[in-house]
């Protein structure tokens, strides 16, 4: 917490470094942690600026990543990733920014659980979307802006969308990917329309590997028998194995989900395996705790995923759920254990909006917005719902990528978006 009329500008660095040809620029500002003059707590929030040789003039394009709960990508070479870097350097210099909590963005880990639960669920709730929009408007004044250029993946596009609902003035194009979030829909609405589609993929892929239905439906029933142990101690449960169904919503997470199928369940090799492909419980606890905040535009969640489990879940133990979260996690998956109280109270939280529609509507915004026909996290019924309030953004529709296109189509998904903002395609 630093002190009442402390000059943030004071504790504000920026160091260069090369990668190869890439100049990198790393910057750590201090920020406000909250909206509240009277409240003199701050965080400090990184980002890296790549720019290519000859490319010191280029505008700026920040990349929002998705989450929430995931740092922005670290640059490297041989081949250059992210995958996509090459294409938006050609036009930008780029801005990949950590997320308020992630990274070196004043990360949250489990040291924050030693203050009382209260103190901590407030302290997350300034994580979300608005949190990080203000963090890039610090660092755009920093670096002497006028406006600038957004590209938001999957949540990345969710924060996407509020900058353009509360700061458009200062944004020249936006750029989304898998990223058009339902707007003044309940969170219920979305993961049963996601439950709706995790059915069809699971059947598209039993379609496939026939075999690996019968497999999959005895791997639930040890898991109800509580049969399957992983390296960390966890005894897996049945909707913690369901959710590598979040493994259909990627271009490639197939053939990983048909290689783990292929294992003996009592084997190391499984049980390793399975501990890397479950979701949400490694890493930064964002991702569970706040997950279904990402779709709280102004009600409460209450486990919203949870309450409209489907009853063709209850009757096939061979489906698969995707981005689902579960309140039982906290009972039985050791790194959320700790976590248990705060997820409870932040699934209580009444959340304010974060869009709005006639603020988008008048926002002028344009670019690109990529939908994925097939997207098992963000549906496209409403993406496309969405995307009506901002008729300047050309959608671009495709059934080639999924959820991952950005990254798995080596930038060939984000040079579509170039050429239909340009003019050089139609939508």
């Amino acid at each position: 917490m630093s002190a009442p009329g402390r000059n943030l500008e004071s504790m504000n660095e920026m160091t260069s470094t090369q990668l190869g040809q890439l100049h990198l620029e790393e910057l750590t500002l201090e920020v406000p942690l909250t909206t509240d003059a009277t409240d003199f707590r701050t965080i400090e929030v990184f980002a890296r600026i790549a720019t290519r040789p000859g490319g010191e003039n280029l505008p700026y394009l920040v990349f929002l990543q998705g989450g929430p709960g995931n740092e922005a990508p670290r640059p490297s070479l041989s081949p250059l990733n992210p995958s996509w870097l090459a294409v938006a350097l050609e036009r930008y210099r780029v801005i990949m920014l950590d997320q308020r909590g992630t990274g070196r963005s004043t990360p949250v880990g489990d040291s924050i659980l030693e203050k009382p639960t209260a103190e901590v669920v407030e302290y997350l709730s300034h994580l979300r979307a608005d949190g990080i929009v203000r963090d890039a408007e610090a660092i755009r004044e920093y670096l002497g802006v006028t406006k600038w250029n957004l590209l938001g993946q999957s949540f990345g596009g969710f924060t996407t969308l509020h900058y353009l609902s509360t700061h458009a003035d200062s944004l020249d194009q936006v750029f989304l990917t898998g990223g058009l979030s339902a707007i003044d829909r309940p969170a219920e609405d979305i993961y049963s329309n996601c439950y709706n589609r995790m059915q069809r993929n699971s059947e598209w892929y039993y379609r496939r590997f026939p075999q690996h239905r019968d497999i999959f439906r005895g791997l639930v029933e040890k898991a109800r028998a509580g049969e399957i142990t992983l390296p960390t101690g966890e005894v897996v449960s049945e909707s913690r194995l369901r959710s590598l169904g979040h493994l259909l919503g990627s271009n490639d997470g197939w053939l990983d989900l048909y290689h783990l199928l292929e294992l003996a369940p009592d084997t190391n090799a499984f049980r390793h395996d399975l501990a890397n492909l479950l979701p949400f419980g490694n890493r930064n606890p964002i991702y569970y705790v706040l997950h279904e905040s990402s779709y709280a535009d102004g009600v409460i969640t209450n486990w919203a995923a949870e309450r409209v489990y489907p009853e063709a879940f209850r009757a096939d133990t061979s489906l698969l759920t995707g981005e689902h979260v579960f309140q039982e996690w906290t009972d039985t998956v050791p790194s959320l254990q700790p976590w248990k109280e705060v997820a409870l109270e932040l699934a209580q939280m009444p959340w304010p909006k974060l869009y709005d529609a006639a603020a988008l509507e008048t926002s002028n915004a344009t670019g690109a917005a990529a939908v994925y026909a097939n997207d098992v996290f963000v549906p496209i019924d409403f993406s496309l719902e969405t995307a009506a309030h901002i008729p300047g953004v050309q959608v671009y529709i495709t059934s080639e990528h999924e959820h991952n296109g950005l990254r798995a189509s080596s930038g060939e998904v984000l040079q579509h978006l170039f050429d239909l903002a340009d003019g050089r395609k139609v939508r």
